[in-house]
């Protein structure tokens, strides 16, 4: 199932036309987004099917698939290309950071940078959890995924890396530094939902592109390893990483400037486009 946020309403996409959840439960879900993220939810909609009346989708409308995540956890170097280009050793077990909720913004929002000189970009596979769990295996990991969305976890570089404290999360969680989407794919909508195809450029020129196959911990080790200190519960998200090809490790480093427009993909989910402005949202 593709699952969306359409116009602020939980819906359902089929054939780019739109199933407002509401309305074709009869209420039995709300249109609050947030359901898509409830896995007990998913055998109702996926029985939910196309009539006249259904709209086609107006792809401007799209907001962020999860708009209000309890928490958004994120993995730093999961794949050897980002490792290999930070100067960094293979880690031996995952490096995790916070991004906080708040920010989160849609599939094709502005975004502003403030003033800050060294914004750099990370094209990211997230996961949305689907149902509640602690100390999960790795065998049933799966059966705690919601779905699989795209998100670009932009950073500032400069405060990341300030002296005396590296401050990753604060860095990464400005408001408006975490689009995701543009719609909620469940695992059964893909043939292998471990291997898939990223990429991201800015302005049209390839920065990133590699396959999730790559990771260097999977997706079932990861919800394993993260569950064994903190539960996981429906709505909460997971940046799973970036490949090589960041602006921060570009020779010289080169970062996002004003008015850049950057495109991620992720293989059968979508593409985010978001540009880049100087100063604050209006």
């Amino acid at each position: 199932m593709h699952l969306a946020n359409v116009n602020g309403r939980g819906s359902v996409i089929i054939d780019n036309r739109v199933i407002d959840v509401e309305e074709a439960t009869d209420g039995s879900i709300s249109s609050d987004p947030m359901e898509l993220a409830n896995n007990l939810n998913h055998s109702i909609l996926s029985e939910l099917t196309l009539n006249d009346g259904s709209p086609q989708l107006d792809e401007s409308k799209l907001g962020p698939p999860i708009p209000r995540p309890g928490k958004i956890i994120a993995i730093a170097i999961n794949y050897r290309s980002h490792a290999e280009e930070a100067k960094k050793e293979i880690p031996t077990e995952p490096h995790v950071m916070a991004k906080f909720p708040t920010c989160v913004t849609g599939p094709y929002s502005d975004i502003p940078m403030r003033d800050l000189e060294m914004v750099d970009y990370e094209a990211e596979l997230v996961l949305a959890i689907g149902k509640s769990g602690l100390s999960i295996s790795k065998a049933n990991a799966w059966e705690h995924i919601a779905g699989i969305m795209l998100g670009n976890d932009i950073s500032d570089r400069n405060e990341q890396f300030r002296l005396p404290l590296k401050q990753f999360s604060m860095a990464k969680s400005y408001d408006h530094f975490g689009p995701i989407g543009p719609v909620l794919v469940t695992p059964d909508g893909f043939d292998n939902p471990e291997d898939l195809n990223i990429s991201l450029n800015v302005d049209g020129e390839e920065r990133q592109n590699a396959r999730t196959g790559d990771f260097i911990f999977s997706i079932p080790v990861l919800i394993e390893w993260l569950s064994r200190y903190v539960t996981l519960n429906p709505g909460d998200l997971i940046f799973t990483g970036t490949p090589g090809g960041v602006g921060d490790s570009m020779d010289p480093p080169t970062y996002i400037r004003d008015g850049q427009i950057v495109e991620a993909t992720l293989e059968g989910v979508g593409s985010l486009r978001n540009r880049f402005i100087t100063g604050d949202m209006k």
